[in-house]
Order: structure tokens, then C-alpha cells, then sequence
């Protein structure tokens, strides 16, 4: 079994990743589209997200609008929505699973237990990888 050093270590870097998945989600800038006219006045920049598009003008004024219907929106982008937010649940219970087999915790007295908690946190943490992944796939392809 690994050090409490690596363990912890790991732990955090999976953590990391997952409130990175969350800010990701949130964020209105997964696909930035650029439209340039004749002249700079013209310029546009479109951000959009799963959960709203945004217009940035070259003035700096950003507008952005909320999307107003499930019904209206693609497949893929419901997909890229629904894996992301299974995602951010899935890498919940990674998180709750790596305390518990956390050597500096005493949720479980056996030392096996906690090593096979920790593989099953680090299992979890790469599921919940993989969906942020497939989610983002399935919106920008």
C-alpha cells in the first residue's frame, strides 16, 4: 500500500480535477466562435456553453442568454449537459469513497478495507474523468 504522502497527494489531485470538471460546467466558453467585418467595429465573439450563449462585442459589451428550452436544444448538447452533470455526481461519491479508505481516518479499522476503498476511489475518480471527457466530445464534435 502507498505512503500516506502519495495517497493524500492523489486525493487532491483527483479533487482538483473534479471542482475543474464543476467550474467547467458552469462556464458559457466551450466552443468560441470569432466574426471579423470590415472594419474592427464589427467584430463579435460567440461563447457557447451548456448552459448559455454569450456575445462579446468589440466594444467589450457582453450579452448572453440563458437557453429557454429543453425541447429546442440538440441531442448533443442535451448529452454533453447530462454527462457532465453525471460526472460531477459520480466524482462526488469518488470523493466520499477516498475519505473513508483514507489512512488518516478511522471510518474503516481494517487496513485491507481501506487499500480496497482506495482502489475503488481512484476507479471512480477515472469514471467520473472519462464522462467530463465523453460530455465535452459529444458537444464540441
Amino acid at each position: 500500500m502507498a505512503s500516506q504522502g502519495l495517497q493524500l497527494m492523489g486525493v487532491l489531485l483527483a479533487f482538483v480535477g473534479w471542482v475543474g470538471t464543476i467550474a467547467t460546467c458552469a462556464m458559457p466558453m466551450w466552443r468560441v466562435t470569432a466574426f471579423v467585418g470590415a472594419n474592427i467595429v464589427t467584430a463579435q465573439t460567440i461563447w457557447e456553453g451548456l448552459w448559455m450563449t454569450c456575445v462579446v462585442q468589440s466594444t467589450g459589451q457582453m450579452q448572453c442568454k440563458i437557453y429557454d428550452s429543453m425541447l429546442a436544444l440538440s441531442s448533443d448538447l442535451q448529452a454533453a449537459r447530462a454527462m457532465v452533470i453525471v460526472s460531477v455526481v459520480v466524482g462526488v461519491f469518488g470523493a466520499l469513497t477516498a475519505i473513508m479508505g483514507g489512512k488518516c481516518t478511522n471510518c474503516m479499522e481494517d487496513p485491507t478495507a481501506k487499500a480496497k476503498a482506495c482502489v475503488v476511489s481512484g476507479v471512480i475518480f477515472l469514471i467520473s474523468a472519462f464522462l467530463a471527457l465523453q460530455g465535452l466530445l459529444f458537444f464540441l464534435l
